[in-house]
């Protein structure tokens, strides 16, 4: 199957955010189940973070990352990208 990755943005403060924290890694936990392999996580820095997982389609990609707790929350941006394994 395709990998993708969605890169996301927080764009609320952080006490809302991470009232949303605790589903989301529920829901990426559900997407293991499922078999779609995904790894989420956020950047050192702060204000961003990775999702990455396997779909059958860019289709079915979007379907999942509309049911992200984080997305249906507001709580971030994204850009959903399909990524292409050069070496593995």
């Amino acid at each position: 199957m395709p990998w993708f990755a969605k890169i996301e943005r927080g764009i609320v403060d952080k006490p809302i955010f991470d009232q949303h924290v605790a589903a989301h890694k529920e829901y990426v936990k559900q997407l293991n189940a499922k078999g779609h392999h995904a790894r989420t996580g956020y950047w050192k820095e702060r204000g961003g973070g990775m999702l990455l997982f396997e779909a059958a389609s860019m289709d079915e990609a979007l379907a999942i990352i509309a049911q992200d707790p984080l997305v249906e929350s507001g709580c971030v941006e994204y850009q959903l990208h399909e990524w292409v394994i050069v070496v593995e």
